[in-house]
């Protein structure tokens, strides 16, 4: 018979499978039990640390999303805009997506920029994102000052305009830049809902 302290020395990555870790395919248990957040190599990173001193951004995405997939040219644009000062990445919190899934979607949108499994939504969470395509811009004291829609392209699920007439990422860009606030520190985005949040 089991005594009262008999399960004090579970595995961690077990105790990731309970509490939630079965959302992860079996081959991520492990990674996820070592780093919540990892490279498509399997390697932990931090994208807030390895900015150094730059604003950083992060996008979050899905490989089957159409709308954040319609934002791939504003993401890439951006990137490529403000690559000397701000720091980019793609974010993909599905759980269910592998790193094979995410290099194919990165070579069919051509994407260059960094890119993060995020398996346990920690960045989700810091970022207080709930959508993809959403937004976060961190200053380089990795002071959260924006989350949110990159524009208002979308007015709702398949309404979307011609073209945007706001630029809420921009505009959180260039006020980071100048060491301001944004005029809002919040919108909210349209797409697809991030699952298994909490």
């Amino acid at each position: 018979m089991r005594g009262p302290g008999s399960f004090r020395c579970i595995p961690l990555a077990l105790i990731i499978f309970m509490v939630g870790g079965y959302f992860l395919p079996k081959a991520d248990l492990l990674i996820a039990a070592q780093s919540p957040v990892v490279n498509l190599a399997g390697a932990a990173v931090d994208p807030l640390q390895s900015a150094s001193g730059k604003i950083t951004v992060l996008i979050f995405v899905r490989t089957d999303c159409p709308i954040s997939n319609r934002y791939a040219p504003t993401i890439k644009r951006l990137a490529a805009a403000y690559a000397d000062k701000v720091s980019f990445w793609l974010i993909y919190p599905a759980r269910n997506e592998t790193a094979d899934m995410i290099r194919k979607h990165e070579r069919d949108f051509g994407f260059k920029i960094p890119a993060a499994r995020d398996l346990q939504h920690s960045l989700a969470k810091k970022s207080h994102a709930a959508i993809t395509p959403e937004a976060a811009v961190f200053d380089a004291n990795h002071r959260l000052i924006y989350h949110g829609r990159i524009d208002d392209l979308y007015e709702d699920f398949g309404r979307a305009r011609r073209a945007p007439t706001t630029h809420e990422l921009e505009d959180a860009i260039h006020a980071a830049l100048s060491r301001k606030s944004p005029l809002t520190d919040a919108m909210p985005a349209v797409g697809c809902y991030i699952s298994d949040l909490e």
